[in-house]
């Protein structure tokens, strides 16, 4: 008699509905998997509440994919208390969301030698809600002047949150004057200013787990135009070299669930930001793109429960810096080194077996249910959510129309 063993994965989730819906329909298609052992596995999903929980708790869930918690505290401790105490898989780990803010981020990849523009770290406009800052201020804060920074640095120059979050606080200065009016308005966040970059092409890459798509981004469209459907933007150079800062930044991290953006000017790659706690997977966003962030997030949230993958909470720099420290690589040995890490932490030739084996009829089953009324039904959902009546119909045409693009281009490399 086989063995037989039940895997259940955790949404805990925001204000989304689409990527939930499209991914418990598509668990639902799985079925029983068998591995090579001989054991048959069923997977399951359900959502995850927010209540009361005793630390002794035993949570039903194997996996968590966490969308709630960077900004939601209770929730946060409710994962920290199931990692620690019952090895529930976590998608992302909590225990890194301080390298969420941007800036922890931008430290690592400097260390790691990647082309990271030059930036630098500006102390609040205004005091924080702390008793203590009057005395502080007047004592240690040093006086500087922010103008002959930016005359240094050159404009034009981009100021943003540290911490980031929905291109929330964004700016882009052009002269002194502008540069002054927007770190006024600042407030009480805690600024970076950056090298503005020529760029050729914005990319944006979503990496889950060991998977990558690199996508072309236009940041100055409307939302449902920013990514646009283009294949082979990049040399074969340029996309390798995407691929590997995405998974490299995503594996040192402990992340395995993030979005990273990337100025491309010829081959030259400028990572701007690559720390996304809720990476964007809306269908509204992605469209195109939507059936393969929904399959590789099931490949991967699948891979992790059946093969009881153990999950690494912890940063663990040593390997890593190891390869920056070693003055006899160059950048591009480097960023082999760096790739093959990243490697070793998504177990990807392992992930790739499994995939070309227990879950070889995944894209199969993904293509069907693209095409099938429940996920029309969910996509004209969304919309009517999403926009304004007089614009439904218009939105029906635009995504429908991107989503039988892909429809038609899956058929026709399946037909060969």
């Amino acid at each position: 008699m086989p063995t037989q063993r039940d895997h259940l994965i955790g949404l805990l989730l925001g204000a989304e509905e689409d990527w939930p819906t499209a991914f418990e329909a598509l668990a639902r298609r799985l079925g029983v998997l068998s591995t090579p052992d001989g054991a048959q596995h069923r997977v399951r999903t359900e959502r995850v509440t927010i209540e009361p929980f005793n630390l002794r708790d035993q949570p039903r869930q194997d996996l968590c994919i966490d969308r709630l918690a960077y900004w939601y505290y209770h929730p946060r401790e409710w994962l920290k208390k199931a990692a620690l105490l019952d090895d529930v898989y976590l998608l992302n780990s909590p225990f890194t969301f301080q390298s969420m803010e941007k800036h922890s981020a931008y430290c690592a990849l400097l260390r790691l030698g990647m082309k990271v523009p030059d930036t630098v770290l500006v102390p609040y406009k205004n005091p924080i809600d702390n008793a203590r800052w009057a005395y502080t201020s007047s004592k240690y804060n040093k006086q500087f002047d922010l103008a002959a920074i930016a005359d240094d640095m050159g404009y034009p120059l981009f100021m943003k949150p540290f911490d980031g979050g929905g291109w929330r606080g964004v700016s882009r200065v052009r002269d002194r004057e502008e540069l002054m009016r927007t770190y006024d308005q600042s407030g009480e966040m805690l600024m970076h200013l950056q090298e503005s970059i020529d760029f050729d092409v914005f990319a944006r890459a979503l990496t889950i787990g060991p998977e990558t798509k690199v996508m072309k981004f236009r940041p100055d469209e409307p939302m449902h135009n920013r990514y646009e459907v283009s294949h082979d933007f990049l040399s074969p150079a340029a996309g390798q070299e995407a691929i590997t800062i995405s998974q490299t930044v995503n594996a040192f991290f402990r992340w395995e669930f993030n979005s990273c953006e990337m100025l491309v000017t010829g081959e030259t790659i400028h990572p701007i930001d690559y720390a996304n706690a809720c990476p964007d997977v809306a269908v509204t966003s992605l469209h195109y793109y939507f059936p393969w962030a929904m399959t590789a997030l099931l490949r991967w949230s699948t891979f992790c429960v059946v093969t009881d993958r153990l999950a690494k909470t912890q940063v663990d720099t040593a390997p890593w810096f190891a390869v920056a420290d070693n003055e006899d690589l160059d950048y591009g040995a480097k960023l082999e080194a760096y790739q093959r890490l990243a490697d070793d932490h998504f177990e990807t030739e392992r992930y790739q077996e499994f995939c070309a084996t227990t879950l070889a009829h995944v894209d199969e089953m993904a293509f069907e249910y693209v095409c099938s009324t429940e996920f029309k039904t969910m996509l004209v959902s969304t919309i009517h959510q999403t926009y304004p009546p007089h614009e439904w119909e218009r939105f029906e045409a635009h995504f429908g129309g991107l989503l039988t693009l892909w429809i038609e281009d899956t058929a026709r490399a399946h037909r060969g």
